[in-house]
């Protein structure tokens, strides 16, 4: 079965959400979402844009989505942030994952950015070895390192 690879558009940010919510489900995260569709309208397709989102789209049906956006790193320059890659469980093996990952790369080469950077939680291996073999260099030594709302607000208050 084929599928198309497209940006998105505002009527596509209930089933965006609905895989945001299923890749938390996988990541044993299963109440971390606290985004709405309208969060991700507002922020996404407002006058300035905070990400971009391609989706792989079959039979009009969204089976899978790739969100990004820029960052800069201090030692790169112009960079791209992969926060979420997300092929659904039942349309997974079927090419969608791989090109939704390529139209980032192809977006990051196109527009002239000097890296792409994402997290992927270490037990996930598949993830891991497809971008390795991608030529992406997994950083063993490196952890990511977070700040909730919650303790944001209580460092604030006490410093």
């Amino acid at each position: 079965m084929s599928f198309t690879v497209r940006n998105a558009v505002e009527k596509d940010m209930q089933s965006v959400l609905d895989l945001i919510t299923e890749l938390a489900v996988f990541e044993k995260e299963p109440d971390a979402v606290n985004i709405t569709v309208n969060d991700l309208i507002n922020d996404g397709f407002s006058e300035n844009p905070k990400f971009k989102i391609f989706v792989a789209e079959q039979e009009n049906i969204i089976i899978g989505i790739a969100l990004f956006y820029e960052r800069y790193s201090t030692w790169k320059g112009r960079s791209i942030h992969l926060e979420d890659l997300i092929v659904t469980k039942k349309k997974q093996k079927i090419g969608a994952g791989k090109a939704l990952y390529s139209a980032v790369l192809k977006y990051a080469y196109d527009n002239n950015f000097n890296r792409v950077a994402w997290e992927v939680i270490d037990w996930n291996t598949n993830a891991i070895d497809f971008y390795k073999s991608t030529g992406a260099t997994y950083l063993n030594d490196w952890s990511v390192v977070q700040m909730n709302k919650e303790n944001l607000a209580k460092f604030v208050e006490n410093n």
